[in-house]
């Protein structure tokens, strides 16, 4: 039974890469004291061999970096490209002092890194004033709280606003984009599923009630769902005879600056579900909403269609980054 816990401090992920065995218990005795663990992969854009180290990196840092590692963001972990540093982490840390681990309590003062402490001191403001207060990167920084530990984020959270422009367009980015931003999978999943809470919410506020009498959220709703899209998407929102919202789906996704739309599909749908009218919807990445020729034709051959069934098409919302334009304001319906 100990000997099983012992060799966890030493978990060789890929067969073809050895970790070094250290010499005897004493040894991984020591890593585990020191709450390191050490694992073998191989590098995604090279292939080659790497050996990361995880676990209470904070109070080793210093020896970590001086060991040769580098600090590797989207795994969180210190990583080595030459050698297995396994026998010299070891040497090291028995030579030292009784290491801060997880049981150590407090680092010294002396050791504290400039940011100790900040994540409290950020969480005692939400239980005292809210968060109505904070500017963008301190709302992102504390979401940022519960995805990346023991580092400061701030610098991370402003490099991430500069890069993409405002909280919903880091929230809305590409993967891809954000992976290039040194973001790591678990920030990402949290940043998709922060996103869709704020839409579930949104849609909370128009769905199951009459559209009319409540168009503004219907608009903020759109624009929630829609302003920070890469890419041309066309929505439907589908309505009983009463004007109420039975369904919203996303009938085609585009490029950027076309979505192909079958009027045929879109009334088809409309029967499937029983809906009286139509409230089309749909963005313009370029972010202004002004409609394009393509955008007028369109609606008039799914309003043609729509109507031979007796469906009406109140409208059609072209959401743009800041506003939007309303093909029954502009009169382009008739």
């Amino acid at each position: 039974m100990g000997r099983r816990k012992i060799d966890v401090a030493v978990a060789d992920t890929e067969p073809d890469i050895a970790v070094s065995p250290p010499a005897d218990d004493a040894g991984l005795l020591t890593l585990l004291a020191a709450g390191l663990n050490v694992r073998a992969a191989r590098a995604r854009d090279t292939g080659e061999p790497v050996w990361r180290i995880s676990g209470n990196t904070l109070p080793h840092r210093t020896l970590l970096r001086d060991a040769g590692g580098t600090w590797n963001r989207v795994e969180q972990a210190w990583e080595f490209t030459d050698n297995d540093p396994t026998p010299r982490l070891i040497e090291t840390l028995a030579a030292q002092p009784t290491a801060a681990g997880h049981n150590a309590g407090q680092a010294p003062r002396s050791d504290r890194p400039h940011y100790w402490g900040h994540r409290q001191r950020v969480r005692d403001r939400v239980f005292a004033s809210g968060v109505e207060s904070f500017q963008d990167y301190e709302l992102l920084e504390l979401l940022l709280f519960h995805a990346i530990e023991r580092i400061d984020v701030k610098p991370l959270a402003k490099q991430l606003l500069a890069r993409f422009g405002t909280l919903g367009d880091v929230l809305s980015a590409d993967i891809e984009r954000l992976k290039d931003e040194g973001v790591d999978p678990r920030t990402i999943v949290l940043f998709r599923a922060v996103r869709e809470a704020g839409l579930r919410l949104a849609r909370r506020d128009v769905v199951d009630r009459p559209v009319i009498g409540s168009w503004q959220k219907l608009i903020d709703y759109c624009h929630a769902a829609l302003q920070h899209e890469k890419t041309e998407q066309f929505r439907i929102l589908f309505l009983d005879r009463k004007n109420v919202l039975i369904a919203d789906e996303v009938q085609q996704r585009g490029t950027i600056d076309h979505t192909p739309v079958y009027p045929r599909e879109v009334v088809k749908r409309a029967l499937e579900l029983s809906a009286s009218a139509l409230i089309l919807v749909h963005n313009h990445p370029s972010g202004d909403p002004t409609p394009s020729r393509a955008d007028i034709d369109m609606t008039r051959e799914v309003k043609t269609a729509a109507k031979a069934l007796g469906i009406e098409v109140h409208d059609h919302l072209v959401i743009g980054r800041k506003s939007h334009a309303s093909f029954r304001t502009l009169g382009l319906l008739s």
